[in-house]
């Protein structure tokens, strides 16, 4: 039977990381590694593992290719330090692994928690992540503002949910939605994209009604209305920040 080992990568985030770590009781083994956290982090992973690496920040792209080295199996399922097992995903994990995995690769449906409410529709929903795979078949690939692991070959879908724990209120999503804008801007610089008035004033109320209207983000009441404009605000920011680095 294949091991599975639970990798997780850290950074001051001792307000989240029992949760997911409690999660994680079904892995043969849990590696963390820590960017240096200056909080109490570090100190409550060890509860759960004494496989905890410190590793210099390398981007989330390269962060996650280091950490992914770390593990002492093959099989691995990368989660985030805000994000939670279901009982559900974690019996369809364990059923799979009992039965011989079938596929290189899974993926599975993420649910974030918003606002004091789980959203399911819109943009944010269902969310797909391939978090469970063979490390021998795939790599890491993406920008560092939305790294994803590529599988070679076909993967299979679970039912069971990831459950994601982003944003504690609106201050904290601002904030995060201010230095992610940072990083897709200077990406798209490189890459050599252009940041057309366009793009600037349309793409942000395709992004918006998209959201709200094609992908139902309406049945989730004001919070779908409020995710889709904070996805609009995004779109917007992202390109007004690649207009001022070009213009400057």
């Amino acid at each position: 039977m294949e091991k599975i080992s639970a990798v997780v990568i850290t950074f001051n985030e001792e307000k989240n990381i029992e949760r997911c770590l409690l999660s994680l009781d079904w892995a043969d083994e849990i590696v963390i590694v820590d960017s240096l956290s200056s909080d109490r982090t570090v100190s409550l992973c060890r509860k759960f593992t004494d496989r905890i690496i410190e590793h210099q920040w390398e981007g989330f792209v390269r962060q996650k290719i280091f950490a992914t080295g770390q593990a002492a199996n093959d099989w691995i399922f990368s989660i985030d330090a805000d994000e939670e097992v279901s009982d559900q995903l974690k019996y369809e994990i364990v059923r799979s692994k009992q039965a011989g995995f079938g596929a290189m690769a899974y993926r599975m449906p993420r649910r974030m928690f918003y606002l004091g409410k789980w959203v399911t529709h819109g943009s944010w929903y269902p969310d797909y992540k391939v978090r469970l795979f063979n490390r021998n078949h795939g790599r890491w690939e993406g920008l560092d503002v939305h790294e994803y692991w590529q599988p070679a070959g076909h993967d299979q879908k679970l039912k069971g949910e990831l459950l994601h724990y982003s944003y504690e209120n609106i201050t904290d999503h601002m904030n995060k939605i201010n230095m992610l804008t940072s990083q897709a801007a200077a990406e798209m610089l490189q890459k050599g994209e252009q940041a057309s008035y366009w793009k600037i004033l349309v793409n942000p109320l395709i992004k918006i009604l998209k959201s709200y209207v094609l992908q139902a983000g309406f049945l989730d009441g004001f919070v779908g209305l409020v995710v889709a404009l904070m996805g609009g605000y995004y779109v917007f920011l992202k390109y007004l920040k690649l207009w001022e680095l070009r213009k400057n």
